[in-house]
């Protein structure tokens, strides 16, 4: 299996309505976005699907990524709503197929050899985990026999998941950053507008870039004009010293942050 090649996503949790989803993935993909990321849990995989299919861009240069809700997670669940999943957005095959949140229905030794059977059927070309604490992941790389490919998490210039980072450097996957731009938070703080002045670029963009050049991978959420604005991030080159300054934020707090996450047991 060839390594996953993963640039910025297009994120769509909180894209509900269908029409608006697909729309916005079409757009993505005509802009260049060459990664798309969807979940069960954000029930909206028919759009996402209907976004591929009328798109003009070829199936198999996007990056599809969807996740099994946690509450799936049992054995002959993930088995039939992965399958689902497929159904839901007219694929075969999904390029990464990510362990959403390690918690409810979530039992490692059980629920992990499921996704090397739907990888070895052909249903996912790659397997990831999304939320997982660094004890989780070790414990996940050794039940897995196919390599963790991506471990989905929140990251920002004021969340920034150093040891996780590391962790992804040590064990050979990308880190996906959700909520880049910390559920809008980033777009507001004043340190970073500081940074984007100086760069003529927006908050967003800055945020994004840093990311890029710290190998995160982000999967911003974007509507209108921002699905084509983001990707400027791409091209934006930050100094050094800008570079230096996000990584001195002082550090903010979860956005994403559910009573029953793994960090919070």
């Amino acid at each position: 299996m060839p390594p996953l090649d993963l640039s910025i996503g297009l994120g769509t949790s909180g894209l509900d309505d269908p029409e608006t989803c697909t729309e916005t993935v079409v757009a993505a993909l005509e802009a260049g976005y060459r990664h798309v990321d969807t979940a069960q849990m954000y029930d909206n995989e028919a759009a996402v699907g209907a976004g591929l299919a009328e798109s003009d861009v070829d199936r198999d240069e996007v990056v599809v990524a969807t996740k099994v809700h946690p509450e799936n997670l049992a054995p002959e669940d993930v088995r039939e709503t992965a399958r689902a999943s497929l159904d839901r957005l007219g694929l075969d095959r999904v390029d990464l197929l990510y362990v959403h949140w390690p918690i409810r229905a979530y039992d490692a030794e059980r629920t992990l050899p499921v996704f090397d059977e739907l990888r070895d059927a052909g249903l996912t070309d790659h397997v990831g985990v999304s939320n997982f604490t660094p004890d989780l992941l070790r414990e996940a790389r050794e039940i897995l026999e196919a390599p963790i490919a991506a471990h989905q998490v929140e990251c920002h210039p004021r969340f920034r998941q150093s040891e996780l980072r590391e962790l992804a450097d040590s064990f050979d996957h990308r880190l996906v950053g959700y909520s880049p731009l910390g559920r809008g938070e980033i777009l507001d703080d004043p340190e970073v507008a500081a940074i984007a002045e100086r760069n003529d670029a927006s908050p967003a963009v800055v945020a994004l870039a840093w990311a890029l050049d710290r190998g995160i991978v982000p999967i911003p959420k974007a509507r209108g004009d921002h699905v084509r604005e983001n990707l400027r991030a791409i091209d934006l080159d930050l100094p050094a010293s800008d570079l230096d300054a996000l990584d001195a934020l002082e550090p903010g707090d979860r956005q994403i942050d559910p009573d029953d996450a793994a960090w919070n047991r």
